[in-house]
């Protein structure tokens, strides 16, 4: 969903449960807040396709780092060689989603475990230390429903705000700078459909993404109720047709988008992917799903083309190996990052995107469990490039990564919500 940042609490468009977008205006205040919501309702746009098996690691050597965890757990993960990884944070629990307030903190969320659940946590990782390499943690908010995402924004009247994506609602809190605990009490911004994991259809989806634009709009990512379906709720949707579209980023201009595709098509298909979102735009889910290059009907929901058209769903920015359930990801532009990094101009970080692969729940397939590079001057043939690995390694998991935040010049902040850790990525 998109809201008009005039400033953040008035408008805002919000994502439905069932994977569709839908919009709706909300008058908070002086000011007015639209928001934008993308759900999975039945059928973001693209350019490079990516297919094909895994990552690869063609032009990255990985070479083992080894972790050592407070619980007594050591495993290795695999980076490119020039790049250290430590523990910058532990002891957490499902760790999700990472911001930075105006004020140059990190905050991040930790949404308990995977039960529909008022455990969930956000915290502020402060006072990093560069000689450990470790955060201090602060609970910023306690006791809230599956806390998956958070986002900052500063209006035109220079008043911050923080936003917070619930299952069953977006609030927003008025953000003073250096604090520890929100000064003034929520606004609800919007409500979702928040039945559980009990819902009737299925009820598979709790988490809820939200994410400023630049142009002006917040926008609310909410998973689809099912695994494959016709959603039942008439909404108003900004796009439609992705499944479980949970990580959302604005990058040079555009929304992108990391979509989940279904359960019910076996192993090897469809694929899961990456968009490019456009307003209006339609995704196929449950009609259509791409596979390798190509975009094909399910069968079960659009036998012969009848309700859509596959041709007309636009192809993927990326596509990842079925069931490798990328999540959150990063744009390392070489501008932002200066003219010169520590291993010159054409570090494996510039200009590129990594992704974080969740993880298929089947082990046996070994599909994600690791961070990928796609380079924004691939070609259409590039698949994307193994960057860490490890985090499963013969058939024990050693982590699921989530979300990857750049922080600092050559490094990033990665969460891993299996072990509970905060990863800093960095170069030697």
């Amino acid at each position: 969903m998109a809201q008009n940042l005039v400033p953040p609490a008035q408008t805002s468009e919000v994502i439905g449960r069932h994977g569709f977008l839908r919009s709706t205006i909300f008058l908070m205040g002086k000011t007015l807040v639209k928001i934008l919501l993308i759900v999975a309702l039945p059928p973001l746009v693209t350019s490079a396709i990516h297919s094909g098996v895994q990552g690869n690691s063609r032009g990255l050597k990985l070479v083992p780092n080894r972790i050592s965890l407070a619980n007594g757990k050591s495993f290795d993960l695999n980076l490119p060689e020039g790049f250290a990884i430590s523990v910058a944070a532990q002891r957490l629990r499902r760790v999700r989603f990472m911001a930075k307030s105006p004020d140059d903190r990190i905050f991040v969320t930790d949404m308990y475990n995977k039960a529909d659940n008022r455990k969930g946590v956000v915290y502020i990782l402060d006072e990093f230390d560069p000689a450990t390499k470790i955060f201090k943690k602060v609970p910023y908010l306690t006791a809230l429903r599956n806390p998956n995402s958070i986002a900052f924004y500063t209006d035109q009247n220079g008043v911050s705000w923080f936003y917070l994506a619930l299952t069953q609602s977006l609030l927003r809190y008025k953000y003073n700078a250096g604090e520890d605990k929100p000064s003034t009490e929520p606004e609800v911004l919007a409500t979702f459909p928040d039945y559980g994991l009990s819902y009737k259809y299925g009820g598979w989806h709790l988490t809820r993404t939200v994410v400023v634009g630049g142009n002006g709009k917040i926008y609310v990512s909410a998973g689809s109720s099912c695994n494959a379906c016709e959603e039942k709720e008439e909404v108003r949707a900004s796009a439609r047709g992705l499944r479980n579209a949970v990580g959302l980023r604005w990058i040079r201009d555009r929304l992108f988008a990391t979509n989940m595709g279904s359960d019910h098509l076996g192993d090897h298909k469809p694929a899961d992917t990456m968009y490019v979102v456009k307003d209006g735009a339609n995704y196929g889910w449950p009609y259509c799903y791409q596979s390798g290059a190509g975009r094909f009907e399910d069968k079960k929901f659009n036998p012969g083309a009848e309700k859509l058209n596959c041709r007309n769903v636009p192809l993927a920015f990326a596509a990842f190996d079925a069931h490798s359930s990328p999540l959150g990801f990063e744009f390392f532009d070489a501008l932002a990052m200066g003219p010169v990094s520590k291993s010159g101009y054409g570090s494996p970080l510039r200009d590129s995107f990594l992704v974080a692969l969740h993880g298929s729940t089947k082990k046996r397939l070994g599909r994600g469990y690791r961070v990928v590079r796609l380079r924004e001057d691939r070609t259409g043939s590039d698949r994307p490039e193994d960057f860490i690995d490890g985090f499963l390694a013969a058939g024990k998991v050693n982590g699921r990564p989530v979300d990857i935040m750049s922080f600092g010049i050559d490094g990033f902040l990665l969460t891993d919500d299996y072990a509970g850790v905060v990863y800093y990525v960095y170069e030697k």
